[in-house]
């Protein structure tokens, strides 16, 4: 009986360790924001190295990251807006119950070429460029210069953040180029001396300048003391309030090391 049971201890602990290393190794996918994409390649980064789990981060779009999740194609959508209803609605028809993690916090900072003068524009300024009302720099205040209107695509969170919080039922100027992420708009802007765009506060840098909006530079304590008016929540969406590995990944930004890799990709940090 001695030796049964020292077998049947055996198989068990066997048994328990072969299902922790399942969990371990079993791959997260993630889709969606291009926004979000930058503190969910670098948790991926980290949780591969404390945890041994592969993931991959695929940056498609918000509206694609939801469709992945619908469709069961992703563990997490990236998300730098809410779901909406018709999306939610679609997800339960499916039997998928989409539950959303606040990742960080942003702010939607407009950008312009360095050697432009203008420092300021108010929200109806911006909206006047954007629907084309506003054409030329010097109606704003700066060098008489033609406005380049940088925007989004459809697809994008941060192109439907920017309409509801700015063009509020407006339509963009049918001549706006549109770029296809962050990084894109940053490097179009950068290069092309009437340019405008929009972008997420942590892919700012040398490169453009950010422009106060009503007065207020965009940063993390304005978005964090709500008085820049241009802020977001960022989210990762799963199916159901996750378990496991999953669970792990999504609670990153509550923990320590979540926090400070938030912090130096120049998010901010909900928690």
């Amino acid at each position: 009986m001695k030796k049964y049971g020292s077998i049947c201890s055996l198989l068990l602990v066997m048994t328990l360790c072969w299902a922790g290393s399942a969990e371990a190794a079993k791959a997260i996918v993630i889709d969606g924001s291009t926004t979000v994409g930058p503190i969910a390649k670098s948790f991926a980064s980290y949780f591969m190295k404390k945890y041994q789990t592969p993931v991959t981060v695929s940056e498609s779009g918000s509206g694609n990251g939801a469709k992945s999740l619908i469709n069961g194609s992703c563990d997490i959508a990236d998300m730098s807006r809410s779901m909406k209803p018709q999306e939610i609605a679609a997800a339960k028809a499916k039997g998928i119950n989409p539950v959303a993690s606040v990742v960080a916090l942003d702010g939607l900072a407009m950008v312009v070429h360095p050697s432009n003068p203008v420092r300021n524009l108010t929200e109806s300024q911006i909206a006047d460029i954007y629907s084309g009302k506003i054409i030329n720099w010097r109606q704003v205040g700066g060098a008489s210069f033609p406005i380049v209107v940088i925007q989004r695509e459809s697809n994008s969170g941060t192109q439907e953040t920017f309409k509801e919080l700015v063009m509020k039922g407006r339509q963009v100027v049918n001549s706006a180029e549109t770029q296809a992420s962050n990084g894109s708009v940053k490097n179009r802007v950068s290069q092309t001396r009437g340019a405008i765009g929009f972008i997420g506060l942590g892919y700012t840098d040398s490169l453009v300048k950010k422009v106060s909006v009503n007065g207020v530079t965009p940063s993390a304590a304005t978005v964090n003391n709500h008085t820049y008016m241009l802020a977001r929540e960022l989210f990762m969406y799963t199916n159901g309030r996750p378990a496991g590995m999953v669970g792990r990944f999504v609670d990153l930004p509550k923990t320590l090391d979540g926090k400070r890799i938030i912090k130096e990709l120049g998010f901010i940090s909900k928690y």
